[in-house]
């Protein structure tokens, strides 16, 4: 760690290099970390410049760089200069029809994809997503799901998560408690789910209570009636300390993206109350400057709580050595015709 605290917030930048202003607002206010969207992406080089000028404006190299490389309609790094990922649906369908197959394609998937991140310096993969959908839920999740089904979603997941770690990238369990019952789209409103506790305890939460070990994890911006009425998970205490107490989850708890209209109020109250419920993070994605100063204004230095889960965390960044990108490929590629 550095011997400055980090701040307790995850960034984003407006461009494909760093201006000085964002360099000169990032160095005053020190964010743990940043994520990368596609705005943010031209070519490899390019990807590789950036990711150390954010580092150097902190002045720590070992900084988080995020990304959502999840395959399908949501990930950043597009061809030609990368591969296009499967979805996480087309892997569990694989996996459903043989368990086998669909296991070595999935650990096959998500290493490449950790190979392709670690190339750049990225090294951590907002996946896996472990929600589970239901009939006539929002399709914002949709085939981001490996399944419809609670148990397989997190034999998937546990793979996903085992090949993100052999290439050195650390996953993000999300979105924690479960987005897959939400009827709307949180980038855009507030989902409410009225579901019962029990009925939730066996289908929604059951890949993130069987996967609790996962180093990182993002809540959803859901109100769920069985947890806390008034508030969506992440502004929620209550919602919080259920993660925390009966999914067991441990791990450094960052918010999903503060500027999502699902939430209200000024920023200051966004981040405020966010860290007061007890995520460890704030995430802000889209770079815009005066938003991003309003959340610093209310985002002070990471816990010690935080900084033990973010070491905790980080230790798990190795490489294995000896993996062969090439014959990886073709063996997945055979898998999935």
């Amino acid at each position: 760690m550095s011997p400055t605290v980090p701040s307790a917030a995850l960034l984003g930048c407006q461009g494909l290099t760093l201006s000085p202003q964002e360099s000169a607002f990032f160095a005053q206010t020190n964010p743990l970390g940043f994520i990368l969207f596609a705005r943010n992406i031209d070519t490899p080089d390019q990807v590789r410049t950036l990711v150390k000028e954010l580092r150097a404006s902190v002045g720590r190299d070992d900084a988080p760089i995020l990304i959502d490389q999840e395959g399908g309609r949501v990930q950043r790094l597009k061809p030609p200069h990368w591969r296009h990922a499967p979805t996480a649906r087309q892997l569990g369908d694989l996996y459903d029809r043989d368990i086998t197959d669909g296991l070595r394609a999935i650990w096959l998937n998500y290493r490449l994809i950790a190979r392709d991140l670690a190339d750049l310096g990225i090294d951590v993969d907002c996946v896996p997503c472990l929600d589970v959908p239901i009939p006539g839920s929002h399709d914002v999740i949709g085939d981001r799901a490996f399944s419809t089904d609670p148990a397989l979603v997190a034999a998937c997941g546990r793979i996903a998560v085992k090949g993100l770690l052999a290439g050195g990238v650390l996953p993000v369990s999300k979105h924690l408690p479960g987005h897959g019952r939400a009827m709307a789209d949180s980038h855009h409103d507030l989902p409410r789910v009225d579901a019962p506790l029990e009925v939730l305890k066996n289908t929604d939460f059951v890949p993130f209570m069987k996967l609790p070990e996962i180093p990182l994890g993002m809540t959803a911006h859901i109100v769920f009636d069985a947890l806390d009425p008034d508030r969506p998970v992440t502004q929620s205490k209550i919602g919080i300390a259920f993660i925390r107490e009966a999914l067991l989850f441990d791990g450094l708890l960052m918010t999903d993206d503060l500027s999502m209209k699902a939430l209200g109020g000024s920023f200051e109250d966004r981040a405020r109350t966010t860290l007061e419920a007890g995520c460890d993070l704030v995430l802000h994605c889209n770079g815009d400057p005066q938003e991003m100063q309003a959340v610093m204004a209310a985002t002070g230095p990471m816990s010690p709580e935080a900084q033990r889960r973010w070491a905790r965390a980080a230790s798990l960044r190795q490489v294995e050595p000896d993996f062969d990108a090439d014959a990886a490929l073709a063996e997945l590629m055979a898998l999935l015709i």
